[in-house]
């Protein structure tokens, strides 16, 4: 039973549609597709979730994975025992998975880590001293800050996908000699928008650089390809890919990796200890100190598998739904969608807008609380990005986010534009004030309080 679910009035009506279905069978379903949420006027209906681009919901085949690892849970790599050998064989072929999940080459390293922020700030450690990085102010806050600053150059963000692969190549042709590195996003996490990643790293490579993709935002919606794209690490986090359990990875080239000292010091990452003298171990272990999240491992790993298995009937799902929610958006008076490259760029399921005359923590709100739809609002860790996007836009300091996936349905779609119209067009139908968690309804009669699952 759902914590909300436990929350619910005996009495009370589900707002829901007849007809509508909260799961479709050509795609992975998810954990929580039933989910019922209480909304302030005492009704009670379905998610509709637009936070994806935060956290996606656990697949019913992640949580399958899970229960049938628990039962041998165990150490990896150091022991005997039956448990700790079966662990290790799981916990193995879970690289070996994620390493296929991203087309990698053969000598590429599959490195677990807590997600796309963890990846990053490893490879930033592993950097040469000597690297020059460049990178635009369009990226989130975990690919824009990890690397030393006074090594740094910063793009500003780019108007288009041509002006963004110059900005690159007038950088690299300015810097200084040695080693260089290009860090990239694969989809903005506040449009969606793709960035035109092979035509990057080939300038990269005409002018001897490294590329480093950040994939966050891209994997759960299309193919990535490493040798295909041409780029030389790609981070991810599992939470973005169906699986929450608080892994990530850093796939890709070893050199700067086995060269650097480790992430974390400790059991693991040790080939030998005698004295004063310790010798680390080379590839993956070396930066894998202490005792892995093997069951995080085996939950990426198994949603990598799904959306392999599926990944035509998400694009499909997922193509259907975003330019239905684009137009109902864009059509409606006083709402505005911003973009970095123009609204025929290529992109995934991510909208951002505001509401003229109300704030996007409002705005946010009453979405929740009077339609039961979950969206983002803020400056989503990219706050260069949304400053630069909402300039022309003084009334607004922050936007709405809107991302969509595979626990969103035609029905929330309309949901959410019907509701934003209604905003737009007769404002807040009730007072909210300030809490804990931004803002709720004056007086409101929800239960909010989670209790205690353990």
């Amino acid at each position: 039973m759902s914590i909300l679910s436990i929350l619910e009035p005996a009495n009370a009506t589900v707002a829901r549609p007849a007809g509508v279905r909260l799961t479709n069978g050509s795609i992975p379903a998810t954990v929580g597709s039933d989910l019922l949420v209480p909304l302030a006027d005492g009704r009670v209906t379905d998610y509709a979730n637009f936070d994806h681009g935060a956290s996606a919901p656990c697949l019913e085949s992640v949580r399958a994975a899970v229960e049938a690892a628990l039962p041998s849970y165990a150490s990896v790599h150091r022991g005997n025992g039956y448990a700790s050998r079966i662990t290790t064989q799981w916990y193995e072929r879970a690289r070996a998975e994620v390493h296929g999940f991203v087309g990698a080459r053969e000598d590429d390293q599959v490195i677990f880590t807590r997600q796309t922020t963890d990846a990053l700030n490893l490879l930033a450690r592993a950097v040469p001293a000597d690297a020059t990085v460049i990178v635009f102010e369009s990226e989130h806050h975990a690919a824009l800050l990890p690397w030393p600053a006074e090594r740094t150059v910063r793009l500003a963000a780019p108007s288009s996908t041509n002006q963004a692969v110059t900005a690159v190549a007038d950088a690299l042709r300015s810097a200084p000699e040695g080693p260089r590195l290009v860090v990239i996003t694969g989809a903005s996490n506040v449009t969606g928008e793709i960035f035109p990643i092979a035509e990057i790293a080939a300038v990269a490579r005409a002018h001897g650089a490294r590329v480093c993709l950040d994939a966050a935002q891209l994997a759960p919606h299309r193919v990535v390809d490493i040798e295909e794209l041409d780029v030389d690490w790609v981070a991810l986090s599992g939470h973005k890919l169906y699986a929450p359990y608080g892994v990530g990875a850093l796939i890709g080239r070893t050199d700067w990796l086995d060269a650097a000292d480790p992430y974390l010091y400790g059991g693991g990452a040790t080939a030998s200890v005698n004295g004063n003298e310790t010798v680390w171990n080379q590839g993956p272990a070396r930066h894998e100190g202490g005792s892995p999240n093997v069951i995080g491992a085996i939950a990426l790993a198994a949603a990598c598998a799904a959306i392999t298995k599926h990944r035509e009937a998400i694009e499909q799902h997922e193509c259907t739904l975003l330019p239905r929610l684009r137009t109902g958006l864009a059509q409606v008076p006083g709402v505005t969608t911003y973009s970095i490259f123009g609204a025929e760029a290529d992109r995934v399921g991510t909208v951002c807008f505001t509401v003229e005359g109300i704030s996007s923590t409002l705005v946010s709100a009453a979405l929740a609380a009077e339609y039961g739809i979950g969206v983002r609002d803020g400056k989503f860790c990219a706050h260069p990005l949304v400053g630069h996007l909402l300039a022309d836009s003084p009334e607004h300091g922050t936007a709405v986010r809107a991302s969509l996936g595979l626990a969103t349905t035609r029905e929330h779609v309309d949901r959410l534009v019907n509701a934003v119209r209604t905003l737009a067009t007769n404002g807040l139908s009730r007072r909210y004030e300030e809490s804990t968690h931004g803002c709720q309804p004056a007086d409101d009669p929800r239960d909010l309080v989670a209790p205690r699952i353990w």
